[in-house]
């Protein structure tokens, strides 16, 4: 599940792979860009943004654009060399295809896929809060953020990206679990709310730069409660649970270790896709 560590890995690796390089052919499979040809225009930087990704471009007449996607819960990018097979996602996954002389980049299954001047870029994260991994961190301001509403279950808060940028469902429900405090506690009763951002920005830090996230750091345990469900808690044994609230995302923790309140459960029948004007990813 791509949060904020996968996607500057992506990063990363497109960096690595594209920068520098002038593009020699570019397939957009979405409507809205199909007729773009990005041909001729040099990668300049793959920056990312919370949970966004930026590829930014010069054109020939060094205009500068931006390639903006988000990976939401199941996008992807690959990276291969000239001739070698895309095997990563089906073919019909396939949102932009970008070559260079060398290589080829493969965005699969991506969101809001636009293309903008530079200029621009600032409208694409305008409504972020601090990112967990940017230069430019304001432990200090996400803390506020986040205590700003104060009735608001922990988890909603932490997964909103308007008070910090880059947690998603998976350190979320970690982070809750080894800070002890339950899902469903409204921001004003969690003891010590610096402590719980220094220590997200902490787990995010130890897995950027890593082929596999793990929260344990133990070989073939990657998670402490995530994804176990039913399965004995790794302190104390008992079995971990899950609740499956309004959002749609699947919480998981254990009721000993986290003892309080959870977000009531919703429904599955009556999910809803998110409307538009739906609050940063």
């Amino acid at each position: 599940m791509p949060e904020g560590d996968t996607v500057w890995n992506t990063a990363h690796r497109l960096r690595e792979v594209l920068a520098g390089r002038r593009l020699t052919g570019s397939d957009f499979r979405i409507p809205r860009l199909a007729t773009t040809d990005l041909s001729g225009r040099t990668v300049l930087d793959c920056v990312s943004r919370g949970k966004h990704l930026l590829l930014r471009l010069a054109a020939p007449d060094d205009r500068r654009y931006t390639l903006h996607s988000h990976l939401r819960m199941d996008g992807s990018w690959r990276t291969y060399r000239l001739g070698q097979r895309w095997t990563a996602r089906p073919a019909h996954q396939i949102r932009v295809v970008l070559r260079t002389g060398e290589s080829v980049a493969v965005g699969y299954h991506l969101h809001e896929l636009a293309l903008v001047t530079t200029e621009r870029e600032p409208e694409l994260t305008a409504g972020l809060g601090p990112d967990l991994l940017g230069a430019d961190w304001d432990p200090a301001e996400a803390v506020r953020r986040l205590a700003a509403r104060p009735e608001t279950p922990v988890i909603e808060a932490l997964l909103d990206q308007r008070n910090l940028a880059g947690i998603g469902n998976v350190y979320a429900c970690e982070l809750l679990f080894l800070r002890g405090v339950a899902p469903g506690t409204p921001v004003r009763e969690v003891p010590d709310l610096a402590a719980v951002v220094e220590l997200a920005r902490r787990l995010l830090v130890a897995n950027r730069g890593r082929a596999s996230r793990s929260i344990t750091g133990l070989p073939g345990e990657a998670s402490y409660v995530y994804g176990r469900w039913r399965r004995p808690c790794r302190r104390c044994g008992t079995a971990v649970r899950r609740v499956e609230p309004a959002a749609g995302r699947v919480t998981y923790w254990c009721p000993t270790c986290q003892p309080g309140p959870v977000a009531a459960a919703a429904p599955p029948a009556r999910r809803r896709p998110p409307a538009a004007g739906h609050r940063p990813r």
